[in-house]
């Protein structure tokens, strides 16, 4: 019984080191690449939405989402569901929802524009 009670508290330690290692990944990220000023507020807001809610994002947030960079837009969707605000989401589908955002900004933005 013993050897159950230090199994699991070793399961602990070890999925809560993973977490803040994770946590520490993400900021660090953020904070190397100087992810939180690429984006106006209104884009960052835009994009947000469409992610963690529903709503669509509009060409020019698309661009600025494609400059911000892949790297940035995960770690920045990763951080906000570390957030308890954000804990009775399933982050199976907000990531889904992140990449489904990032792929369509992604073809809009190299998609050529129509001849005029």
């Amino acid at each position: 019984m013993a050897s159950l009670n230090v199994y699991s508290v070793l399961v602990v330690l070890f999925l809560t080191c993973g977490v803040v290692m994770a946590t520490k990944e993400n900021d660090q990220i953020i904070k190397e690449s100087n992810c939180e000023t690429k984006m106006g507020l209104p884009c960052v807001l835009e994009a947000f939405t469409s992610i963690f809610n529903t709503g669509s994002i509009s060409n020019k947030c698309c661009g600025e989402l494609v400059v911000l960079g892949k790297v940035c837009h995960s770690a920045l969707v990763k951080r906000t569901l570390e957030n308890p605000v954000f804990k009775d989401l399933n982050p199976a589908t907000i990531i889904a929802k992140s990449i489904q955002t990032w792929n369509n900004c992604l073809a809009l933005i190299d998609s050529p524009s129509p001849s005029a």
